[in-house]
């Protein structure tokens, strides 16, 4: 009897214990993970001419699905799902929300290097796991949600490291580096770096899924660095040239490893000083003499899309919302007009910024830049043109603030604004019906309002 009441009460201990033990792992610094054992079908998406396709490779070229996109930012993806619990059910929440509001790609940042305790590149090639796996969580919780990634491999600026790290890290290992940040562009070990980094990236193989990054559909396009730029006094031209030169090389390089995905480069979308557009249409004169150009580096051979950036608030910051909504409707036109006519590549907005949402500044129509942006991408989609979709910057979801900008907002709790995107994915969809995945995944968000 002594026995049985000993194991009664053993019993509770060691399931306590044990629960203590997973909790412990899967909270901790060593989060267990759990293959994932089935995952929905997805195509990989290619560009034809000035258009987008869903492959279908039991399927002619005429009967592929031609995808436009509506879509959004949220750099922060990785970093949140680094640890197990309310973090990730944020990221969750984050996917979820915008399958429910028709979008289907999202842009996040593939890179934290050498920034704090949650960088994923510690030094050149030297990787978090623990952060690695915060990524292949992204991408196998995307993929659950018909959703596809953009992922960008470095950044311009010094957040989360950026050009300004690799230099650092050049020249701490004793190399004759400049001081200036465009050394990451032509020295030869900074480029190394980033070429290792890139392969280590490419050749991951999810934890959680068991499929490798260059054979995952749920990514749709890798981008070489958020808008590069140059910061040295150099003339204009020289800038050029170096820049030219380093997207040439990595684009090549990419397209090396991994043939399945589009390769984007992330510009801003500015004109350089040797296109008569650079004085029409750029925001300033001070756009022209960043060391990027839209059209040449666009027309590289392994750049599969042209990306452009819009943000008239900051660009613009001293003229009124009228003059702003008037340089945004040309600044659309002109970089459409260059996809179907000049490169013959689609082009994307990546990322469609508005501080509208911040603070109303007594508007009657507060969501005046991103209908711009909507009617623009819907007129082309209609026409068959090159500009393939938009990507409103950046949504939140609650608990989040610490990576708000004044671009930032909660959809949901702007209403005005939630109707706007979810009315412009159901345009889209009713535009080409074939090219929707989420129906087949997720309750169709459009069923009773496509126009």
């Amino acid at each position: 009897m002594a026995s049985d009441w000993r194991d009664k009460k053993l019993y509770p201990l060691l399931g306590i214990l044990l629960l203590s033990i997973f909790l412990y792992y899967n909270l901790g610094s060593n989060p267990i993970t759990f293959p994932i054992l089935w995952q929905s079908h997805m195509g990989f998406v290619s560009a034809n001419s000035t258009h987008f396709i869903i492959v279908n490779p039991r399927a002619p070229l005429e009967d592929q699905s031609t995808f436009y996109i509506n879509g959004w930012n949220s750099y922060w993806l990785m970093q949140e799902s680094v640890w197990a619990g309310p973090s990730r059910s944020r990221v969750s929440k984050m996917l979820k929300k915008g399958a429910e509001m028709g979008l289907t790609v999202c842009r996040t940042w593939a890179f934290n290097d050498g920034v704090g305790p949650n960088a994923l590149q510690i030094s050149p090639g030297v990787f978090n796991e623990r952060v690695f796996r915060g990524l292949d969580y992204v991408i196998v919780e995307a993929r659950k949600r018909g959703i596809r990634l953009i992922l960008s491999l470095v950044n311009n600026l010094s957040n989360f490291g950026g050009k300004a790290q690799y230099v650092r890290w050049a020249q701490e290992a004793g190399h004759n580096v400049s001081s200036s940040t465009d050394s990451f562009f032509s020295h030869p070990m900074i480029k190394d770096y980033y070429k290792a980094y890139v392969k280590a990236i490419l050749s991951r193989k999810n934890s959680l899924s068991g499929v490798k990054y260059a054979d995952e559909p749920a990514i749709f396009a890798w981008e070489l660095m958020n808008e590069p730029r140059c910061s040295s006094s150099s003339s204009a031209s020289i800038l050029q040239h170096g820049v030219q030169a380093w997207l040439n090389e990595m684009a090549a390089f990419v397209k090396s490893l991994d043939q399945k995905h589009l390769v984007t480069v992330g510009l801003e979308g500015f004109y350089g000083l040797n296109t008569t557009k650079g004085l029409e249409v750029n925001p300033g004169e001070w756009a022209a003499s960043l060391g990027s150009d839209f059209i040449q580096n666009s027309a590289i051979e392994n750049i599969d899309f042209a990306s452009v950036h819009a943000y008239p608030d900051s660009w613009m910051p001293h003229d009124d919302m009228e003059a702003k909504a008037r340089f945004l409707s040309r600044w659309v036109d002109s970089h459409i007009s260059d996809g179907d006519h000049v490169l013959k590549k689609p082009v994307i907005f990546t990322e469609v910024g508005s501080l509208v949402h911040a603070d109303n500044q007594g508007l009657a129509d507060k969501d005046i830049l991103l209908k711009t942006m909507y009617e623009k991408i819907y007129e082309s989609a209609k026409k068959r043109q090159a500009g393939a979709g938009a990507l409103i910057w950046q949504l939140l979801v609650e608990g989040v603030g610490e990576y708000s900008d004044r671009f930032s907002f909660v959809a949901w709790d702007n209403p005005s604004t939630y109707k706007l995107i979810l009315k412009q994915s159901c345009r889209l969809k009713s535009i080409f019906a074939k090219s929707i995945q989420s129906r087949k995944l997720n309750k169709d968000p459009c069923s009773g309002n496509l126009p």
